[in-house]
């Protein structure tokens, strides 16, 4: 008989998973693949505050993402660097915050994750927080793949794109700080770009490619959870081996 804590880790889980594939697709055409990455790690010093006063690890994850992300928009729009540059020395200088907070035993869940932990409340904010953020992403989907191609176009058609920018690293910053329940810092970023990856080499057009990226990665959710369930293997390595696995089978067929 399924136990109440499987069904919470489930519906998180596939939530989780296809938000992450869905947003995934977007960093995928943006090239900003190692973002989600990059952020995973700037959670950390939040993760390592929330483990030493006893607070939930996805409001501390949240809080310290929200101040990196923007730390790195106000950084973008007062230089020339590269997002990505500035997400790096934001990501050092976060990694080795944490480092210096964390215990052993809690540096291995925050990098990890921990799904079998997650319990109704927290099911139930994440499915409406899951729901809002792809809300606001289609939203601006068309907006990000325009300024992607060119942002001198896509300001002359009124769009703000710095605006559009900070949206973006916001709601990504929300997929992170939930995915780390899932998956944990060290592997979010596969999370959310495998499955995308994957959905590319099935999809003939943006649409099949941004919903075949939410499917797979509902999919591999599902899948690890349930292996977990079977064979207490841990949770979050194992999705991410299914992702793996998938992105596989998916580049032996397909389309030319």
């Amino acid at each position: 008989m399924l136990d109440a804590q499987f069904i919470y880790s489930l519906i998180t889980g596939i939530f989780v998973g296809g938000i992450s594939g869905y947003l995934g697709s977007l960093m995928v055409t943006k090239r900003m693949s190692l973002v989600g990455d990059a952020l995973g790690h700037v959670a950390l010093p939040g993760i390592a505050l929330a483990l030493l006063y006893n607070i939930n690890v996805v409001i501390g994850a949240f809080a310290s993402l929200v101040i990196g992300i923007l730390l790195i928009w106000f950084f973008k729009t007062k230089s020339e660097l590269h997002m990505e540059a500035l997400i790096g020395v934001v990501f050092a200088v976060s990694l080795a915050f944490a480092f210096l907070i964390l215990s052993h035993e809690e540096l291995e869940e925050a990098l990890i994750g921990d799904i079998t932990k997650v319990n109704g409340i927290e099911t139930f904010i994440s499915v409406i927080l899951v729901l809002i953020v792809f809300y606001i992403a289609r939203i601006i989907y068309s907006k990000m793949i325009l300024a992607t191609l060119s942002e001198d176009l896509a300001m002359s058609q009124g769009i703000k794109v710095r605006k559009y920018d900070l949206v973006y690293l916001l709601i990504i910053g929300v997929i992170v700080a939930l995915g780390i329940k899932v998956v944990g810092s060290l592997l979010i970023g596969a999370l959310v770009v495998i499955s995308p990856a994957a959905a590319r080499n099935f999809s003939q057009n943006l649409r099949q490619y941004s919903y075949g990226g939410m499917f797979l990665g509902s999919l591999s959710c599902l899948l690890g959870i349930i292996i977990y369930k079977l064979f207490d293997f841990p949770a979050g390595p194992i999705i991410i081996l299914i992702s793996a696995a998938i992105f596989l089978i998916s580049f032996i067929f397909r389309k030319k």
